[in-house]
């Protein structure tokens, strides 16, 4: 009988020479740190030679010994069994008589790990009570035997120790199948998401410190596009016998990568329609995107089960980067971020991951997720851009543009954030703060400029607004506390919003309409084709899109004016007046676009030929001046 490693001294070392009297007396009360193997507590034992009396054994002792069950050796303070019965030779596979004067340590391999050995030679000196450890040895029959091996002092006159072994393969081979049912899928029978994460954990252990090999380490995370559908059609029935085919050809493709290459992909169910595919010391890119291009190539073969023919497809993200420095969760999150991109463009199809992209995304969830905070701990803040008369250069009034002084990020325009605010409903406590907020500031214009006539102010509402929120009853309320006459507010909403509006929506214009509040459609143009609408809307503005106004000619560049946008815009303001509408020209850059605007009969322009959004207490400084020059609003 042989052990399956070689430990640091023979067992044949351990002789007369070895243990000693005086080497017992060079480390006294030195202790050892047993190790989790070794269950039992350290208990006090008298040294070898005490001097304490002892009761004779009985005289059934050595019958005992021969006839128990239990395999067992006395052993001397040599480490050389003196006795074994017939036990411990049927379990080892060997002639009883051939075990006595054997090493003991030889016989059940506690030579093979430094630990183990330690103690079994402090045990042979009488400092330690006992010995507990688990082995696993070849039987000569060529099967493996796992056995649990106790070594306990025998009473001191007997001088040696006892040595037992129990036959636990049984009880071993019950854990080891427990496991893999543990770890293993019972529908497709491949490793699952537990057994993944351990063996990824252990990739990734092994490739950051192995000096051999790329260092490298990739992952191709898959899922079923339609896999609902089959199962909500046919049954979860066929939708387990399509998993089982599957997960079949997931593993051909990872065993024909294996032989292209050193190493077989594991092939795992992570849940439900999705599967991974883990390659350890990856070459690079190119070698995961081979990969995934017959992952893709074998699922879009048809399926034949139960008599049906069934065609899926599948969307994949793709990993691959050093090992070193990557975790188990960073990994997962990369490849579920990546699998998510694959699928939002189109499906069918595999997409590695782009740093780039992703911390686009990060930097969107942190925005999202720092959105309703924001608004308490006051980090938004409005500025105002003037819109001015074509036809006195007058600021008639000014649009509320919000932004954020993020602490991190720094200021954030609109377009950074706003469609996040819609997403998950914080556009509308971010609306009610930025309607007061700009409604008190227009009424506090008002009050310091009594001599001049008030201006407007323009504020944005988004459709969530209307329809998440009473906005009916919050500009009122409002109107009310700032003490704003509603001629003086005006509610931008885009076109693609206002168009087509029924029910509630249309409900809500009207009663702001009915109250005063002018309502304005804001980048007016891009839906042409229902202008015929508006007579059926309550609106009095139209703010053209800036688009028009870029075709226009622009002083010293060598842009082209677009006779096209001059006829557009010319049609959409005649017609808008014939509606008894006003008309806001946006993106106004030039004296010449302002000049042409004039011409063709627009009523505002707004834009940085007049000035860039700035705080309120510039707009201070422009009102009651008789005529806005060019740029004097921009800092």
């Amino acid at each position: 009988m042989s052990g399956t490693s070689e430990g640091p001294t023979p067992a044949t070392e351990l002789n007369r020479s070895v243990v000693t009297e005086s080497e017992i007396l060079a480390s006294p009360g030195a202790e050892f740190a047993e190790p989790a193997e070794f269950a039992e507590p350290v208990e006090p034992v008298e040294p070898v030679g005490s001097s304490s009396s002892r009761s004779p054994a009985p005289p059934s002792y050595r019958s005992v010994f021969t006839a128990a069950p239990l395999a067992m050796a006395v052993v001397d303070r040599e480490g050389m069994v003196t006795g074994a019965n017939a036990a411990l030779a049927d379990l080892l596979g060997r002639d009883q008589d051939t075990l006595t004067g054997a090493v003991a340590a030889d016989l059940v391999d506690l030579a093979s790990d430094a630990r183990t050995w330690h103690a079994y030679r402090e045990l042979l000196r009488g400092r330690r009570a006992r010995l507990r450890c688990t082995r696993r040895l070849k039987h000569p029959e060529g099967h493996a035997l796992w056995v649990r091996v106790t070594v306990a002092p025998l009473p001191p006159g007997d001088g040696g120790v006892l040595v037992s072994v129990a036959d636990i393969s049984d009880h071993r081979a019950l854990q080891a199948r427990l496991r893999h049912l543990r770890m293993h899928d019972p529908v497709t029978r491949l490793p699952n998401r537990t057994l993944f994460l351990e063996r990824l954990t252990t990739a990734l252990e092994a490739e950051s410190y192995a000096e051999s090999g790329t260092g490298r380490i990739g992952l191709c995370y898959l899922d079923l596009d339609g896999f609902k559908a089959v199962n909500d059609t046919l049954g979860h029935r066929v939708g387990d016998q399509l998993l089982a085919a599957v997960a079949d050809r997931l593993t051909r493709c990872a065993q024909d990568a294996g032989r292209a290459r050193a190493g077989i992909p594991l092939v795992a169910r992570l849940g439900g329609d999705e599967f991974a595919l883990l390659v350890e010391d990856s070459t690079g890119t190119d070698q995961l995107a081979d990969l995934a291009e017959s992952l893709l190539a074998a699922i879009q073969e048809p399926f034949d089960l139960s008599g049906r023919r069934l065609k899926v497809s599948a969307s994949i993200g793709v990993v691959e980067r050093h090992a070193a420095g990557t975790t188990p969760t960073a990994l997962m999150q990369a490849a579920d971020t990546t699998l998510y991109w694959a699928k939002a463009d189109g499906k069918a199809r595999w997409t590695l991951f782009d740093p780039e992209r992703n911390a686009t995304r990060v930097t969107r969830q942190a925005l999202a997720s720092s959105l309703r905070p924001a608004i308490d701990r006051g980090e938004f803040a409005l500025e105002y851009q003037p819109l001015v008369g074509m036809d006195d250069d007058r600021v008639h009034g000014v649009e509320a543009l919000i932004r954020w002084h993020h602490p991190r990020f720094g200021t954030l325009t609109p377009n950074r954030f706003i469609s996040l605010a819609e997403e998950d409903g914080s556009i509308v406590p971010l609306g009610r703060w930025v309607l007061r907020t700009a409604c008190r500031q227009a009424r506090d214009w008002q009050i310091q400029h009594p001599d001049e006539p008030p201006i407007f102010v323009s504020v944005n509402v988004a459709v969530r607004q209307v329809w998440d929120s009473d906005l009916v009853a919050d500009v009122a309320d409002t109107l009310k506390e700032t003490g704003l006459p509603p001629h003086l507010l005006q509610l931008e909403l885009t076109e693609s919003a206002v168009m087509g509006s029924s029910g509630r929506p249309l409900q809500a214009l009207k009663a702001l309409s009915d109250m005063g509040v002018r309502i304005a459609i804001d980048d007016f143009g891009t839906g042409y084709s229902n202008l015929a609408y508006l007579s059926r809307l309550p609106v009095s503005v139209l703010k053209l899109d800036g688009s028009f106004v870029r075709g226009f000619q622009i002083e010293d560049r060598a842009a082209k004016a677009s006779p096209a946008d001059e006829v557009i815009v010319e049609a959409m303001v005649q017609l808008a007046h014939r509606l008894g509408l006003t008309v806001t020209a946006e993106c106004v850059e030039t004296s010449a676009q302002a000049t042409r605007l004039r011409r063709i009969g627009c009523d505002t322009g707004q834009g940085w030929l007049y000035s860039r959004p700035v705080p309120a207490d510039r707009i201070s400084e422009l009102l009651g001046t008789p005529g806005v020059q060019a740029g004097v609003g921009n800092p």
